[in-house]
């Protein structure tokens, strides 16, 4: 199965931009046997390009007809092994996936409920946010719940300009994206999908005893205060010295029944999957706490952090290691087998959507399209895109400095 075509460029002018991508699409489809019949479009434009998004869409409709869009803006956009960051530019997904297998949302079109005896049954989607929009944790817990899997994946869009998303329109404020069904009809097509994350803890993980919404008061029974500057080896008494140090701090916040470290390397621990990372926005001498830019609650898992390249070029390989030992462990065997599994295709990666934190990509890496280039090479040459936002999503979380891969597998999964 050959489902998805990625198209990519870069151009001053949205319209030449998207008939330079256009142009590979097509050369794509022509190769293609049985006929490539896309239904569902992917686009991500960065922000140099989002005053022109209305008629960039209406073109995308008219050059395509019948096919549904969705899409958000980034500061950058990725496809394949190439990332565009502060250019104009766009990345293009056209998906050849049966109608019944997914439906755009939007707060024109909500998403129906899993079991609501709809026609459609979401189990998992694709959501593109505007930050800005109220309540949002509330609204991404909400939405996780309307789908099977309760797992939702995307990001907040990333703009200096306009903060917009499309979902078959133009929108501003709210949330939007494409829910999935648990498995396309007559294609078979799975999803998978992992969180990697950006930083690296700088000593143990403790509990949160006592808080005040976004100030933790103690940690383990103790005053967080002092325990973040002694982790730190900074006083007050030096403020030069210890405001340096502050700002280079975040903390990883992990709920009470989850796992905080998800494994340990030669530099310690690793944060899982279910660790949101958020700033350090202040401290609160006088109550001896700290101040973070969530809310609090008392039991949660609280750690002191900071971004390390090394460690997340590590769990970057991690995750699409996780991926293809996932798909390889469900490949049927082929000697001493029943026939049913046999006669079963391999499972095979064949798409995936990139979302990653703005502060990442290759300037963090290390070099030009650095971080897409270890996806590449990890996943092999599979159709990609993706952006860079202003926040991750996954489970129904967000997350700050991680990416979210979640790649569409073909064949060899068992339901």
């Amino acid at each position: 199965m050959q489902a998805f075509i990625v198209g990519h460029a870069t151009h001053p002018d949205a319209h030449m931009a998207l008939a330079l991508a256009a142009a590979q699409i097509d050369a794509q489809r022509a190769a293609r046997q049985p006929a490539f019949a896309p239904t569902l479009g992917i686009v991500y434009l960065t922000d140099r390009l989002a005053a022109q998004a209305e008629d960039l869409l209406a073109e995308l409709q008219q050059r395509w007809p019948g096919v549904h869009w969705v899409g958000n803006v980034g500061v950058g956009v990725m496809a394949g092994g190439v990332e565009y960051i502060d250019e104009p530019a766009l990345a293009l997904m056209l998906c050849d996936l049966p109608v019944g297998g997914f439906q755009v949302f939007s707060g024109r079109q909500p998403m129906p409920a899993t079991g609501a005896n709809t026609l459609f049954d979401p189990h998992t989607a694709l959501v593109h946010v505007d930050p800005a929009t109220h309540d949002l944790d509330e609204l991404l817990v909400e939405l996780a719940g309307r789908t099977a899997s309760g797992y939702l994946f995307g990001g907040l869009t990333g703009s200096r300009t306009r903060r917009l998303h499309i979902a078959d329109g133009v929108f501003e404020g709210g949330l939007s994206g494409v829910a999935f069904a648990a498995v396309a009809p007559a294609q078979g097509l799975h999803i998978v999908s992992r969180v990697t994350q950006g930083c690296q803890p700088l000593g143990p993980t403790r509990r949160i005893t006592a808080a005040d919404s976004n100030v933790a008061l103690t940690l383990d029974d103790q005053p967080a205060l002092p325990l973040l500057l002694a982790e730190l080896g900074v006083s007050l008494q030096r403020p030069q010295q210890a405001i340096a140090a502050l700002r280079n701090t975040l903390v990883g916040l992990t709920d009470g029944g989850e796992t905080a470290l998800a494994h340990h390397d030669h530099s310690g621990g690793q944060f899982g999957a279910d660790t949101r990372v958020r700033h350090l926005i202040g401290i609160d001498p006088a109550r001896q706490g700290i101040a973070v830019a969530d809310t609090l609650q008392t039991g949660q898992q609280f750690a002191f952090c900071r971004r390390d390249v090394a460690a997340a070029r590590r769990d970057l390989v991690r995750i699409c290691a996780e991926i293809r030992d996932e798909l390889e462990a469900d490949a049927p065997a082929t000697a001493g087998a029943p026939e049913s599994a046999v006669a079963r295709p391999a499972a095979r990666i064949v798409g995936a959507i990139y979302v990653s934190c703005s502060g990442r990509g290759g300037p963090h890496f290390g070099g030009p399209s650095a971080e897409a280039l270890i996806v590449q090479h990890a996943l092999g040459d599979v159709p990609l895109v993706g952006f860079f936002a202003a926040g991750e999503i996954a489970h129904h979380h967000l997350y700050g400095y991680t990416g979210v891969l979640t790649v569409f597998v073909a064949g060899g999964m068992s339901g």
